[in-house]
């Protein structure tokens, strides 16, 4: 790996912090918050549409390995639903006393590592998908600490936990980048595959369930395009 590419997969990690120095000095309202989530809904589901698919189809892998492994992926998915559910149930009183969601909390740190992994599965790929999603990717995790805050999670702590998952990120970046690194074809088009499903499970099940917990205002529609316009729009000046 050259240093280049290993500073390109330390901006995500970067940013995230930034993320949360800012929502340490700002805590949205609730209607604010929904926003963001919308924002980086749509950042998420660019990211899937405008890179991550389009690359999959790229490494030609057999159309039944793609298969098995978003079906694998999305299995994945369902049982850790189900795991964070019983969780917050178990921590129901904590939860209420915190205002920290704990499901929504882990599938964060979940879909970091996930966004990580695409990253460095990106660089393995080879091309300028590693920065594309490297750069597109760093504006989800820009909102993810505002979207995170609450009164229990402030100051301190949501800088902690934002560092915490810029470090996530990061990690993920390089296991993906060295345990994929000269892989086959199919290898890396599985593990994209199974990332894509993670990552649309963060869009339908916890960002857009999260922000819909409040009253809609019209402009969320237009919020989440904007997050998808966003991305876009990184991966048509890289081009």
């Amino acid at each position: 790996m050259n240093s280049q590419n290993l500073l390109i997969m330390s901006i995500p990690a970067l940013v995230a912090l930034g993320g949360g120095v800012l929502a340490s000095i700002w805590n949205p309202s609730h209607q604010m918050r929904s926003l963001i989530q919308h924002f980086a809904a749509g950042v998420v589901l660019a990211a899937l549409a405008v890179e991550l698919l389009p690359e999959i189809g790229r490494e030609h892998a057999p159309g039944l390995v793609i298969a098995a492994s978003f079906a694998l992926g999305s299995l994945f998915m369902y049982g850790l639903k189900l795991w964070t559910m019983r969780l917050e149930h178990q921590a129901s009183l904590k939860d209420a006393a915190t205002g920290l969601s704990t499901g929504l909390l882990l599938a964060t740190f979940i879909d970091v590592a996930t966004d990580g992994f695409i990253i460095g599965a990106g660089f393995a790929a080879g091309g300028e998908t590693g920065t594309i999603l490297a750069l597109g990717l760093s504006v989800e995790l820009l909102f993810l600490g505002l979207a995170l805050a609450s009164e229990a999670t402030k100051g301190w702590r949501i800088i902690a936990i934002s560092g915490a998952l810029g470090g996530t990120v990061l990690l993920f970046a390089l296991l993906g980048n060295v345990l994929l690194a000269g892989a086959s074809h199919a290898l890396i088009g599985g593990s994209l595959a199974f990332s894509a499903a993670a990552l649309l499970y963060l869009v339908t099940e916890e960002l857009l369930m999260e922000a819909h917990e409040v009253e809609e205002k019209p402009i969320s529609t237009l919020v989440l395009f904007g997050g998808f316009l966003a991305f876009w729009c990184i991966q048509l000046m890289g081009q």
